[in-house]
Formats: C-alpha cells, sequence, structure tokens
C-alpha cells in the first residue's frame, strides 16, 4: 500500500490532532491540561474487556509516513520567519514545516481560537449536539476513531511564513511521545521518580482517613501521580505515566536489567536512520562504536511492547522491529548462534511465550469491589443498616455478593480461554553452535536456526522465515482462510523487502514467512525427503545425508530462521488487539452516565424541599443528612450495571445459535448503526469453486480467437484419444507450418493450464487455490511429488536435464502427466521438420515458482519436459496484466472485444502465455529474475470462469437496499466482471448508468495523469473530471447550476454509479483534490482490482466522511479491512477467529441481515431498559419524596418488594424480546440525549409523577382518611394511608412503564412474543392486585399497609389501567410528533420574530445534515 501519499493526503486536508498533553514541561511556551482522570489504580493499564480492535487507520503522528511530531520538544531556534512551500511539504512524509512541530501550531491554533474546531470533514466521534430531524433517523457516529479536525489554513497557504520564536520548544528528556504503528496508538512517556517524603505522607494520609484517600487517588490516578512522583529524565525515572490518545493512562515501572553485550547488538547501526525518522531527531552529535559495552538495559513494558531506552538518542523504542546486522543475505541467515549471544538475547527478548498475566483472585476481587459502583452500594448498605432496613441491605448485600462473584467467574474464565488460545509451548530443535540440540520453544531467541521437519513440532511456536525445504501452513487462526498456505525459502529479494517494522508482512514476503501460531500441514526436506525422516535417521544414528551430500544432515532437513518471538510475533500482535481495543465512546454509555449525573441532581434538589418541611417538623440534623444520602442511594439503583448490557447479552447468545460467534461484544450496538456494506466478491458473493466454462485459443488463419473448447479432448490436436497412441489412429495431418505451428500453441496451452498454479499433495487430496484446483480437474491430468517413500526426483531429475545437487533448495520438480498412460502423438521439436516422430512419455516438471503477486496479478512457472533440453515458462494472471507483458504481434486481433463480451457477462478470464527459455542451464536460470522471465511473451488464449452467485447473496442485497443500506463491491477481479455480478445480484440497480474511469495519460503513479470516465454501456457519455457528474451532448453538466433546471439530462443523471479500479483509486487519493476524492467514495458502488491494503484503505476513507462501515469477507485477503471496519463479519469454518470481531461458520452474506438486525435489538433494548430503570428511580424517588413531607418512609418490605420481586425478573427478562424480522428504513438512534429519547422520557416522568401526585392529594380528600401520627424521633410513619396509597399505585407503574417501554416492531418483535416477560407481568400483576383488592393480614403486616375501604381500592386499580393507557398512547402517538415539533420550533419562533419586525419570510432553509457523505450527496443530486 502505498501510504506515503495517503498520509499526506489526510495530513493535508484534515491535520492530526495533538494528544493532550500533561502537566507542562520545562520550556513549554504555555500551561497545558493536566492529565484527565480515568479509574484505573497504580499499576492498572487496561480492562479486561476482550475484544478486537478496529484497525481504523486514522492518520497519527508518528507513523512511518506521518512521524512523531511531538515525539521530542526540540525546535531550532530562528529570528525570521521561515518561508515554507506548499510543494515542497508534500514532497515529504514528516509533517514538520523546517523543524517546526506542527502538531504544536495546531495546538497553538486552537487554544488560541478558544478550542474552537472548523465544520470540516468529521471522522467517527460522538460530539454531535444535534439530530438530523430532516433525515427522520439518528445521525450520531458510533465508530471509535478519534476526531479528525481541519488544520488551520494559515499553515497550508501558498507560501507560508512561520514565526519559529512562537513555538521554542526546550529539549525535554523527561517526555516522549511515540507511534506504536502496529497497535495505531500514539503514547506519550513521562519518566517520574518517587518523592519519598510526599511518598510517606500518602501512606498516613490512607492510614488517617480510613483508606478514603487511597480509593480517592486510585480513582484519580494523575493527583497520585503528581502527589507521590517528581518528574524526571527518562534516563533516571523509577517508573512513567504512558498517556494514549484516548485519554487513557497507565503507570508502569522501569526494569533494570544487567546486559553483557554490546550497544550495537541491541541498537544496530543500520537502523539509526528509520529510527531518528521515527522519532523526529536529528543525527545525534556522537555516536560510539557499535562493540562499546551497554552495562545494563533499561526496560519498559507497556501493553505487552517492549521499549528498550536508548542512551544515545535519549528515547525508549520498541524491539519489535530488531534485525540481525548479519540478516542480509540468506547465508547470514543461516548462520544460528552461539551460547554468548543467546544470553544476551534472552535479555533482550525474553521468553518466547505469549503469556497473559492474569490476575490472581484476591486482585480481580479488590479491582472489583473498589469500582466506584460497589463502593457506592457499600456505602448505602451501611446508610440502611444505620436506617434500620436490615432485611434489604441483606437482600442487596447478597445480590452484589452474586454480582462479585459472577464477574470475577467471567472473568477468569475470559482470561483462561484467551490464555489457552495465546499460549503455546513445545519441544523444538535449535542449533546451538555447532550442535542440535532440543529445548522447549520458550527458549527460542531472533537469530535461532530450527528444524521443522521435527515430527513433535505441529504448530509454529514463533514467527519465522523458512530456508530450506518447503512446507505448507495452515494459517485459520490468524486469517480466517480455510485453505492452507504453502511456503518456499526465502530469497535474496524477498529477504530485502523484509521490513519487521511494518505493520503487515507484504504478500511477496508473506510467502516465505512462517506466522506464529500456523499449523504445520505438510513439511517436505529437501531432496524429496517428507517431515519426520531425517529426524528418524538422525535420532536412529544413522547417516542422512542421502542424494550424494556428503553426510551432511542439515542438507537434507527442512530449516527456518526464528526472526521474531513471544508478543512481537504476528500472533502476538492480534492477541494485542484483543487485550487492548480501542475505546469504545459510544454515545449510548456515555449519555446514560451523564443522565445518572442530572437523576442526582434532581435528587439534590428533592432533598432540599424535604428538608425545610423536615426543619420545620424539628427533625434532628442527623436524620436529614440519613434521608438525603437515602434518595442518592434511590437514583442509582442496584441492577443498573447489568441492565445496560442483557440487551447485547441475548443478542450475542442467539447470534450463537446461528453460528454467528462474536469476540467483540461492544460491536453487536455498533452494527445496529451500519449504513455502509462492503462485500468481497469471490466466496462471499459468490461461490469459492468456479467452474471452468471453456478455454478459447488463438485461430493462427484469421489471428482471432478461436472456438470455445468446453472439454480437455477439444485440444485433441495435442493428445489422442486412443490409450495407445499410434500414428495410424490420428485424426489430422500436419501438412504445412500453420497447422505444426497451430498444434504447438494448441500443446502450449495445454500444458499451461496443467502447470500454472501450486497445488499440493497433502494426505491424497490436492489443496490449494480454488481457481488453480478447478483449473487442473477440468485437464483430468495426475499431479506428483516427490517423498521419502516415493523418490521420484533421482530418476526424473536427471531425466528432466537438471543436476543432482543443483536444485534450488534441493528440491525435485513437481511432476504432472496425462491420466491413464495417454501419450503425446507427435513430436514438434522445430529441427525435425515436417516429419512426424513417436513421441516420448509425457511428463512435465515445474522447475521453479513465480508465486501469484497481487500487485502484478500475475504468476509464473518455468516448465520443463522430460527427455527435452529446453525450458518453457507459463503465465497466467490478469487479461490486462498479461496483455502488458505479451508481444503486441501474438496478441489477436479481437482481444479486447472478446475480453469485454465475457467479462461484461460476468465470467471470470484468466489469459495464458508462454516463453521459450531455450536450453537454459540451472545455474543461468537460478540467476534470472521475475520481470525477466515475464517479459516479451506469446499469447495463448483465454480461460473462461463461470462466478455463480451464492443462493443467500440475491435475497440479502435485496433487504439490505429495502432498507436503504448503501452497498459496496470490493474485488480484486476485473471491473467489467464487478460490474456483471453486480448487476446479476441487485447491488447496483439494472436502469443505473455506471461509469468507469481508465488513463488517458500517464499512470497511478504520475501526479498530472488524465483520468476520463467513460459508460460503460452507452459510448460516449462521460463524466465531469472534478465534480463527477455526467456530461450531455452538449457539453452541460448537472454541476453547471445554471442549466440545471433547464436541462433534462439532469434527472436522468442522477440515476449513475461509478467503478472505480484499483489504480485509479490509488491515483485520487494521493493526488485528487479531496472534494473530488469525497464524491468518488459517495457515488462508487463498485471497486475493482483492489489490494488487500487498498481495501482496508477503502473502509478508512469511507469511515472518513461519515459512514459506519461494515465489511463481509472470507478473511484471506481481507485482515486489514475486517478489522479496520466498525463491524467486520469473516465467512469461516472457524468457530472463532481473531482475523474479525464477528465470524459465521453459514457461508453466505445472510449472516449480515442476522447481525445488523441483532444490533439494532440490541440497541434499542440496551435504551429501553435505561429508560425503565430510569423511570423506576424516579417513580421511586417521587413516593419518597412525597413521604417526606409527612416524615414517612417506605417500608424495608416494601423496598424488598419493589426492587426484588418487581424490577428484577422485569429487567431481566424484558430484554429478551428477539429481533424484528425486517430491516427497517429508519436506523435507531444511538444518543441518549436525543429529543426522540429525552420527549419519551421525560413525558413518561411527567405522568406517572403528576399521577402520584393527584392520587396523594386525592387521599387526603377522603372521608375515611386519618392524618399519620406526629413523627418520632426514633422512628418514621410507615404504616399511613398515603404510604398504602404510593406503595399500590406504584407498584403498577413499574409494570406499567415496563410494557409502555418494551419496544416491538419495526426493530424488536411484538412484545406478547418474549413469553417469560409477557408471564412475569401478568404474574406481578395479578400478585399486586390481590394485595390492593383483597390484601390478607399477612401481607399487611408484612408490607406495613393500612386497609382501605374496598371501592377506593377498585380506584386505584382503574386508575392505574388509566396510568397505562395515558402512557401507551403518548408514547406511541404524542411523543414522536411532539419530538419533531420541538425540532421545528426554532425555525417557527424566528418567522414569527421576522414576521412581527415586519419582515417576510422568504422560506425555510433545509437543515445541513452532520454526515458529510449526506452533505455530499445533496450537493450532487441538488
Amino acid at each position: 500500500m502505498d501510504s506515503k501519499g495517503r498520509a499526506q493526503r489526510r495530513q493535508e486536508t484534515y491535520g492530526t490532532p495533538p494528544i493532550d498533553p500533561l502537566p507542562p514541561a520545562i520550556g513549554t511556551s504555555s500551561a497545558s491540561p493536566t492529565l484527565g482522570s480515568l479509574p484505573v489504580g497504580l499499576g492498572s493499564s487496561s480492562s479486561l474487556n476482550v475484544k478486537a480492535r478496529r484497525g481504523s487507520r486514522t492518520p497519527l503522528i508518528g507513523s512511518p509516513t506521518h512521524p512523531p511530531s511531538g515525539a521530542v520538544n526540540m525546535v531550532s531556534s530562528q529570528p525570521a520567519p521561515t518561508v515554507v512551500n506548499r510543494e515542497q511539504q508534500l514532497s515529504k512524509s514528516a509533517p514538520r514545516f523546517n523543524g517546526v512541530d506542527t502538531a504544536y501550531l495546531q495546538h497553538k491554533f486552537l487554544h488560541e481560537n478558544g478550542g474552537r474546531r472548523s465544520s470540516g470533514v468529521s471522522g467517527h466521534t460522538d460530539d454531535e449536539d444535534e439530530e438530523d430531524d430532516e433525515e427522520e433517523e439518528e445521525d450520531e457516529e458510533v465508530g471509535t476513531a478519534i476526531s479528525i479536525h481541519k488544520w488551520p489554513s494559515i499553515i497550508f497557504g501558498r507560501d507560508v511564513a512561520v514565526d519559529v520564536r512562537d513555538t521554542e520548544l526546550a529539549f525535554d528528556r523527561a517526555r516522549q511521545r511515540l507511534y506504536l504503528e502496529e497497535e495505531d496508538l500514539e503514547i506519550e512517556i513521562i519518566g517520574y521518580q518517587n518523592n519519598r517524603f510526599r511518598l510517606l505522607l500518602y501512606y498516613v494520609g490512607c492510614a488517617l482517613s480510613g483508606g478514603m484517600l487511597y480509593l480517592l487517588l486510585r480513582w484519580l490516578p494523575h493527583y497520585q501521580v503528581q502527589w507521590i512522583g517528581t518528574e524526571c529524565s527518562l534516563e533516571h525515572a523509577d517508573w512513567v505515566v504512558i498517556k494514549n490518545q484516548w485519554g487513557e493512562i497507565s503507570i508502569e515501572p522501569i526494569l533494570r536489567r544487567y546486559y553483557p553485550g554490546s550497544i550495537g547488538s541491541v541498537f544496530a547501526p543500520s537502523q539509526m536512520p528509520r529510527l531518528l525518522d521515527d522519532l523526529n531527531l536529528a543525527p545525534p552529535s556522537q555516536i560510539p562504536a557499535p562493540t562499546e559495552p551497554l552495562s545494563n538495559l533499561h526496560i519498559l513494558d507497556y501493553r505487552y511492547v517492549r521499549m528498550i531506552y536508548h542512551p544515545i538518542l535519549h528515547r525508549f523504542v520498541t524491539n519489535g522491529w530488531w534485525r540481525d546486522e548479519l540478516w542480509n543475505s540468506v547465508k547470514g541467515l543461516k548462520r544460528g548462534l552461539n551460547r554468548d549471544v543467546n544470553a544476551e538475547r534472552e535479555i533482550l527478548f525474553g521468553e518466547n511465550l505469549i503469556n497473559i498475566k492474569e490476575k490472581s483472585t484476591f486482585k480481580l476481587l479488590v479491582d472489583e469491589v473498589l469500582n466506584p459502583f460497589y463502593v457506592f452500594q457499600i456505602f448505602s448498605m451501611l446508610l440502611w443498616c444505620l436506617d434500620d432496613y436490615y432485611y434489604y441491605a441483606f437482600c442487596i448485600f447478597v445480590i452484589s455478593v452474586t454480582g462479585v462473584v459472577t464477574t470475577l467467574i467471567e472473568t477468569k474464565q475470559t482470561m483462561a480461554r484467551m490464555s489457552k488460545m495465546s499460549r503455546f509451548e513445545c519441544p523444538v530443535n535449535v542449533r546451538r553452535g555447532n550442535f542440535w540440540r532440543q529445548v522447549r520453544s520458550t527458549a527460542l531467541v531472533p537469530g535461532d536456526i530450527i528444524e521443522l521437519s521435527d515430527t513433535q513440532l505441529h504448530t509454529l511456536p514463533c514467527d519465522a522465515l523458512l530456508l530450506t525445504g518447503d512446507c505448507i501452513l495452515n494459517e485459520s487462526m490468524l486469517t480466517g482462510e480455510s485453505i492452507p498456505v504453502s511456503k518456499s525459502p526465502i530469497t535474496e529479494a524477498a529477504l530485502k523487502r523484509l521490513d519487521l517494522h511494518a505493520a503487515n508482512i507484504p504478500s511477496d514476503v508473506s510467502k516465505h514467512f512462517l506466522f506464529c501460531g500456523t499449523k504445520i500441514v505438510r513439511v517436505r526436506c529437501p531432496h524429496g525427503g517428507m517431515k519426520g525422516d531425517v529426524t528418524a535417521m538422525r535420532r536412529a544414528g544413522v547417516g542422512v545425508g542421502g542424494l550424494e551430500m556428503g553426510g551432511d544432515p542439515e542438507q537434507a532437513m527442512a530449516l527456518a530462521v526464528v526472526v521474531r518471538t513471544g508478543f512481537n510475533t504476528s500472533k502476538g500482535a492480534l492477541v494485542r488487539s484483543m487485550l487492548f481495543p480501542k475505546p469504545n465512546k459510544f454515545q449510548f454509555y456515555r449519555d446514560s452516565f451523564r443522565f445518572i449525573g442530572v437523576l442526582a441532581c434532581v435528587a439534590v434538589l428533592g432533598f432540599l424541599i424535604s428538608a425545610v418541611n423536615f426543619l420545620r417538623m424539628g427533625i434532628d440534623p442527623i436524620t436529614i443528612i440519613k434521608r438525603a444520602l437515602d434518595l442518592v442511594t434511590i437514583v442509582v439503583p442496584p441492577a443498573l450495571p447489568a441492565t445496560m448490557s442483557i440487551g447485547t447479552s441475548f443478542a450475542i447468545a442467539r447470534l450463537k445459535a446461528k453460528d454467528i460467534f462474536c469476540i467483540s461484544p461492544p460491536r453487536v450496538n455498533i452494527g445496529g448503526k451500519i449504513d455502509c456494506m462492503c462485500f468481497d466478491k469471490t466466496g462471499t458473493l459468490t461461490e469459492d469453486g468456479l467452474d471452468v466454462l471453456a478455454v478459447r485459443g488463438i485461430d493462427l488463419q484469421s489471428h482471432r480467437f478461436g472456438e470455445e473448447s468446453r472439454v480437455i479432448e477439444d485440444l485433441n490436436g495435442t493428445i489422442s484419444t486412443n490409450e495407445g497412441g499410434s500414428l495410424s489412429t490420428l485424426d489430422f495431418e500436419l501438412k504445412d507450418n500453420v497447422k505444426v505451428e497451430q498444434a504447438r500453441i494448441n500443446a502450449h496451452l495445454l500444458h499451461a493450464i496443467t502447470t500454472c498454479h501450486s497445488l499440493k499433495h497433502v494426505e491424497e487430496e490436492l489443496i490449494g487455490d480454488p481457481l488453480d484446483l478447478k483449473m487442473f480437474e477440468f485437464s483430468q491430468w495426475e499431479l506428483e511429488e516427490s517423498s521419502a517413500d516415493n523418490p521420484i526426483g533421482l530418476n526424473m531429475t536427471t531425466a528432466l536435464g537438471v543436476g543432482k545437487s543443483k536444485m534450488k533448495g534441493g528440491l525435485v520438480p513437481t511432476l504432472v502427466r496425462p491420466p491413464g498412460g495417454q501419450k503425446f502423438c507427435v513430436d514438434l521439436d522445430p529441427s525435425a521438420g515436417m516429419d512426424m516422430k513417436p513421441a516420448t512419455p509425457l511428463e512435465l516438471g515445474i522447475v521453479h515458482s513465480f508465486e501469484f503477486v497481487s500487485s502484478l496479478r500475475r504468476m509464473a512457472v518455468i516448465v520443463r519436459r522430460l527427455g527435452r533440453p529446453n525450458l518453457d515458462v507459463y503465465v497466467k494472471g490478469a487479461p490486462e496484466a498479461i496483455g502488458e507483458i505479451c508481444r503486441p504481434e501474438t496478441l489477436p486481433i479481437n482481444y479486447k472485444e472478446q475480453l469485454y463480451w465475457y467479462t461484461h457477462r460476468g465470467y471470470r478470464v484468466i489469459a495464458l502465455a508462454h516463453k521459450d527459455l531455450g536450453n537454459l542451464k540451472w545455474h543461468k536460470m537460478a540467476k534470472l529474475k521475475r520481470p525477466e522471465v515475464e517479459s516479451a511473451l506469446t499469447f495463448l488464449g483465454f480461460i473462461i470462469f463461470e462466478n455463480k452467485l451464492k443462493e443467500g447473496t440475491i435475497p440479502a442485497v435485496d433487504k439490505l437496499r429495502a432498507a436503504t443500506i448503501r452497498q459496496v463491491m470490493c474485488t480484486g477481479d476485473n471491473v467489467l466482471t464487478a460490474i456483471s455480478v453486480s448487476r446479476e445480484c441487485g447491488l447496483v440497480n439494472h436502469d443505473a448508468e455506471i461509469y468507469a474511469p481508465r488513463f488517458v495519460t500517464g499512470e497511478a503513479s504520475v501526479k498530472d495523469s488524465c483520468v476520463v470516465w467513460e459508460s460503460v454501456v452507452n459510448e460516449g457519455q462521460i463524466l465531469d473530471a472534478e465534480a463527477l457528474v455526467p456530461i450531455d451532448q452538449n457539453g452541460w453538466s448537472s454541476a453547471d447550476q445554471d442549466s440545471i433546471g433547464a436541462s433534462p439530462y439532469h434527472a436522468m443523471a442522477q440515476k449513475y454509479e461509478l467503478a472505480v479500479t484499483g489504480e485509479v483509486f490509488r491515483w485520487m487519493v494521493d493526488f485528487a483534490t479531496q472534494e473530488t476524492l469525497n464524491r468518488m467514495l459517495v457515488k462508487a458502488q463498485i471497486f475493482a482490482r483492489m489490494s488487500p491494503d487498498e481495501k482496508q484503505e477503502l473502509v478508512d476513507h469511507l469511515q472518513d466522511i461519515g459512514y459506519c462501515v461494515g465489511f463481509c469477507g472470507d478473511g484471506a485477503n481481507d485482515c486489514g479491512a475486517l478489522k479496520g471496519g466498525d463491524v467486520g463479519i469473516s465467512l469461516s469454518e472457524a468457530e472463532a477467529s481473531v482475523a474479525a470481531p464477528f465470524t459465521s461458520k453459514t457461508m453466505d452474506i445472510g449472516c449480515v441481515l442476522d447481525v445488523i438486525r441483532e444490533g439494532r435489538a440490541a440497541l434499542v433494548t440496551s435504551f429501553s431498559c435505561f429508560k425503565y430503570m430510569a423511570l423506576y428511580s424516579i417513580i421511586q424517588f417521587t413516593s419518597v419524596t412525597l413521604l417526606y413531607a409527612l416524615a414517612s418512609n417506605l417500608g424495608d418490605f416494601q423496598f424488598l418488594y419493589i426492587d426484588l420481586i418487581i424490577i428484577l425478573p422485569i429487567a431481566v427478562f424484558m430484554g429478551r424480546t428477539e429481533a424484528y424480522p425486517h430491516l427497517n428504513r429508519k436506523r435507531p438512534t444511538a444518543r441518549l440525549m436525543s429529543k426522540k429519547v429525552l420527549t419519551s422520557l421525560l413525558g413518561n416522568i411527567f405522568i406517572n409523577s403528576a399521577m402520584q401526585i393527584f392520587l396523594f392529594w386525592l387521599v387526603r380528600q377522603q372521608g375515611f382518611y386519618t392524618p399519620p401520627s406526629p413523627p418520632d424521633a426514633e422512628d418514621v410513619n410507615i404504616a399511613c394511608y398515603e404510604n398504602t396509597v404510593l406503595f399500590l399505585f406504584s407498584c403498577f407503574q413499574y409494570i406499567i412503564v415496563a410494557v409502555v417501554f418494551s419496544v416491538g416492531p419495526p426493530y424488536r418483535k411484538q412484545m406478547w412474543t418474549n413469553a417469560p416477560f409477557v408471564i412475569t407481568s401478568c404474574l406481578l400483576v395479578t400478585l399486586t392486585g390481590w394485595i390492593t383488592l383483597f390484601p390478607n393480614d399477612v401481607f399487611r403486616s408484612w408490607l406495613e399497609l393500612e386497609l382501605l375501604p374496598f371501592p377506593f381500592r377498585v380506584f386505584l386499580i382503574i386508575l392505574a389501567i388509566a396510568n397505562l393507557v395515558l402512557c401507551w398512547l403518548a408514547e406511541k402517538y404524542v411523543f414522536p410528533h411532539l419530538a419533531q415539533h420541538i425540532s421545528t420550533l426554532p425555525s417557527t419562533l424566528h418567522s414569527l420574530l421576522l414576521k412581527y419586525r415586519g419582515y417576510t419570510p422568504v422560506g425555510r432553509k433545509k437543515k445541513q445534515s452532520s454526515k458529510l457523505f449526506k452533505r455530499i450527496l445533496n450537493d450532487m443530486n441538488a
């Protein structure tokens, strides 16, 4: 992926938000905000939630293309302003202007403008305060990417004058900014030493305050840091504070260990330029020799990322990118380690173990109990005991203990599952010095040589590079790809491209790279020995030289070199992403706690009102304080934390029943907000196994394509159908050179089909790419690989003309042959002239392979035929790629015409080509470069595959389209094929015009290239290159505002879509204007010829313009996009893969509908449960406040009846309502502080509170009413008419609001489908009604009720029914319309004001959407 252009574009357009700094350092020009608060304790670094990270590629300060501008606060001071040219800036990857820290400039700009941010492009932020009521849906973002701010325009002027005197920052060795690329995380590190005097005062204060000081500083760690620590240089720090861009802070110790090695063994001199670039530092004035000893290491472990203090740069650097100086050649890789070097690296890298540090049960218990919520519960229980509510306090204590124990068990089980999945160790054979020995895999370090052919090795314990032999690995655990992957020995060229610093291994290197955690399917030793043969012979003391290798065992062993260990491996990075996901800034969770704060304020207000009455009645101050605190405990109900996530828990359980597994629960709710769904094509929308439709070769006489060959027998110009193959049975005669050449072309076409693949034999079964499998099965040939039991290489190697010990890696070729002993009919050697010779047995050996590379879109093999000296090259790949490397005269006249015909009808077309290398010696062949081999080819023909849609594709696409969820195809296939499949499945409307781009001049890497957008169907119709709107025959475009109304072309112009190729996408991201890029992103429905990195980049850009993006793929090449999307769904046979938050075992896109449906249901359930708990608090608060007027309160058992018998079962069962089967066009709101939600919530609060106040007044007017006795100083008046009436009526209200808030369609099924909830509600209504109408002495005594006259009891039932009807009608009909009128109220008042002042309003201006993509759509369709 060309990340440089992308970073420059994002930097130019959006800029990058700086981390809010910690307390100001020495030399800073202005004070900075202090640390944000986070309820974590000393030493804690994260929560225990296990979920996958999004992998969002939002640009951050410090990436390789965007280095950490704040890594060092050092700016060269100059007296005069420095002029910076914009073009010069864009040519550099570092965001600095002649040494000026642009992050500081941005921060200063925002500070000087009062923190105001421009209204430019906004990413996934939750800071929107208003709804888009015009769109009749909530547009709040639910992603977790950081906000993207627009940089001040002064920075990007044509000539920018920057006054360096305003940006003077001292070089501060106490602070450092660092970008962790694999985590997509920017951190700030600040060094501290313990202040012993303050630390002593801290301990004394904790003891004297009974632990209250400890709790406060535990919840507010930044104050703890400021109190006990003194900021110092990182070199002398005892511990550090680490803060990331999400505001999370962690306090980590610095470990100091003795190190016997040199400074060069830790910090390689060759990597110094890269370090300086990443840290944005100038080269140091003095660099010590690499051999200078390094006495000790300062080690910092943060989130399992190890960082080492660099004594020269005075900065911490990660060691995950470490690379040995000897790894500059394959020979250097094979050197191995001695004991001394091994000991040094054990200190440097630690154990090779992905070991999750599990907290002890006691530590988990302490962390859970000291959570602010449970501390509040403990405080509440003590208060209730003081107020003689012993039974209630005991029951809440039991509930709290049950909750704590349940949480502990779940946490321990989750960590145990994570440890089981991540922790792995096994015995492995390793070479130390000149001896082989068996060690535990935990002892491996980078540079160790290990044996893969050991029978005890089934799973790779580290990241390694394959040195000798070949192997097949199952990488499904890492990628979700169920097809095993073949690996070959590392080459010099691939070694040069190896970059361990990058987040991902390039595809051309990954074919030699063995990933930790992958399963070994097969290992083949050099010279054909299978796994285990060499080990068994070596252990038996038998020489394994074999093959005349001089008895050296290593020449017959499959070897690999360790390059990364532990958490530095690819598996370790994935485990880290699950342990430390990006924080979920879902608006609902933030709003819910804000609302609780509002309720607390209401409680305080209610108490102040009651306190006046208490004082008037002469209540003692202690009782008044207890009553005040009691009101606060009522506001925060005990069941609140459970109800916040109960909808998600039920949704995950329902998804699991449908074979959809989720490893990131917060993504369930986000799934309900998806408005853009991206799909891979092959294996996702279409079947994995493509069927061969036909082979179409060249007719040399007409120089056009010949007839289609639907079966392999149609190529029998080269193969006799008779087993004998005698010349007398030939169906044709070769009379002239044209027929001879035609037969030769047909033969090469058949040979290309049978050899140009990467298939392998595993347990008598061919495995490999599905396309290769179908192609080879079509040929009906046989494939054979060498092994120890079947050493075909001994004879065949000689027959193929390859030296016995000269084969690459020591391997004999894979052989293919016709089935059943069929023979080649004639010898077509040009030297034979026109004479036909009897053919030798036809066997083709695949001598060398150039694997498929996505950027090249082709693969190649070098083949030698049995008994022939010549080498042949066969290449297959995308027709566009093959056409560029073939000799033009060999291409048929109708090449483009036929390609268009097939691709436009949805077929997948693969082109085949050939090249004769002649009698090339092995040593010369080994030196051939790929560009030399894949050039000046002879075109052979097409092989056409049918791309059949999966059965579930069309119904799923139709339902998503009906729900107005945008659908995008993102594929590596041909653009015309993608268009055809899109039309066939309904992803693109059949009547919509589709425009595809092409380069008129230039290419993707040239800035001044010219791109034209042409209609795929109607020739001559094009788009405006900038506005991307159609241009009619008169040259007018719909972008011309003056002609919009008059042009009939405008109406038709809106019905068009774009199909973008990967090359044009790359060019637009790098060089097009931001407006044009955004328009392309909004209108493009098809993205073809996209590389895996470009797929991820597309997801990032769609998120940048406001979409909530889901991605569904098969996991093979889509890992980046699956992780980058807000919701990623991998279609995989694996039950749970770390490749995506969701994994579906149902292999069609119907699972997308389930995820969205359950996400919407979970979101609505979360809102319903929260609203219910809020109403429960307010109803109880109203009852208690009214009773306070009489110095009364609810009784102990009354609280128990309400909380345990009514609230608890209802809160659990009301979330069990299943998702509605149909997707609605509107998405549910994600904001609690929205007009729709608040109108409903406040309206129900008003109705229910008014009912209680009315009943409180009414009962006091009845003839049977007797006032309660005056309050006692030591007791309260529980048994009174007011208490009885309010308690009984409020019990009905708790059930009523549960029914009213049990939202059904369009997001959940009808309430009555939830049988447990309906049964529970009916039982509670019956029980409460019976207590109301027919109370016996037991219940009256238990609940402390007064006996009411029967008519009044009946009146209570009638009033409760009226309450239900009123709330239900208001919730369904009144509140939605009221919310809509509230939205229009400001504009209405403004119009009335204008009329009052004598002005005539000219019309209401339509409110702009908060989403950028909607504004772009409105602009393009205006």
